[in-house]
């Protein structure tokens, strides 16, 4: 059976609300990292007008680095979208960001205890749990809006990712995967949809590839893939999916999830068309500072 998540009201007419919202409360929510494979807890907190999103890592000696979730801290890291400033890394953001976006939050403290976001099922269900649970407060400043003027467009072998003009954000996604076929995705991301629809697709990976990756980073002791396992990413065996599918097209449905959260990396929200062949982290993150450096390419309204 599918996840799905039952909206408040006021969530539901969030869409068409042009003023900043932060959450009624806090909430937490802890589990292991898909990469280090450790268990961390995130605090994710009400935060003033103008605050944006912050990551707040929280070190073992008792500092504590804020981290903006802004494109021009995104550092490259595999499988998954990585955040440093002042030398300290938070990794694995994307899943939390995607769903603040959709859900239409703008302010947060977002406080961790370690390195890596948790993974919990590979889905975005959790946090859009935890928002919807908290509540949404509007604030009194209006939002600023980045508005696609004109097309900005990466391709990269088989790969390929482009923004344009649109009525709010809207996303074609396309995947052809060996033996299992061509799944395509196509929608607007608006607050009760992505709740149902999108946010019950989870993360997934090539068996044979998780356990090389995992077998490597124990050798090479890197965090790589030692979270991934069945109960964290949907996992491809030949032409089928270790414990069946939560929906058809579930797997480019999670394509979506990972292109909002790294949009949502620029900090506003984004008003434009996307088109994504076989999208992955490093492209989503390459359109984002690509779009922000062509300053013709947008206004903010």
């Amino acid at each position: 059976m599918p996840y799905v998540s039952h909206l408040s009201a006021p969530l539901q007419l969030a869409a068409a609300s042009r003023r900043q919202a932060t959450l009624g409360g806090a909430f937490e929510r802890s589990g292991r990292g898909l990469h280090t494979g450790r268990r961390t807890t995130v605090r994710v907190s009400p935060a003033p007008q103008n605050h944006g999103i912050v990551f707040r890592r929280r070190l073992p000696d008792g500092r504590a680095v804020d981290i903006p979730a802004l494109w021009h801290h995104q550092e490259t890291q595999p499988a998954c979208t990585a955040l440093r400033a002042h030398g300290v890394l938070v990794r694995t953001v994307e899943h939390l960001m995607a769903s603040l976006f959709a859900l239409r939050i703008d302010n947060v403290l977002a406080e961790i205890d370690g390195e890596e976001l948790p993974i919990f099922d590979g889905s975005a269900v959790p946090w859009c749990e935890g928002i919807t649970g908290a509540g949404r407060v509007v604030q009194e400043v209006g939002v600023r809006t980045l508005r696609v003027l004109r097309e900005v467009r990466l391709t990269h072998a088989h790969r390929s990712l482009s923004i344009g003009p649109g009525r709010g954000l809207t996303v074609s996604a396309h995947i052809e995967l060996r033996r299992l076929g061509t799944f395509d995705w196509r929608g607007p991301i608006l607050p009760e949809s992505f709740a149902a629809e999108i946010a019950p697709a989870r993360s997934f990976g090539r068996l044979l590839r998780v356990m090389a990756g995992r077998t490597y980073g124990l050798l090479a002791r890197k965090p790589l893939l030692q979270g991934c396992d069945p109960r964290s990413a949907a996992l491809l065996v030949g032409k089928r999916v270790v414990g069946g599918l939560r929906m058809p097209d579930e797997l480019v449905r999670h394509r979506v999830i990972d292109i909002v959260g790294d949009l949502a990396l620029a900090g506003h929200p984004i008003e434009g068309h996307v088109e994504a062949r076989h999208a992955c982290h490093d492209l989503n993150n390459a359109l984002v500072a690509a779009l922000m450096r062509d300053r013709g390419a947008w206004e903010l309204v």
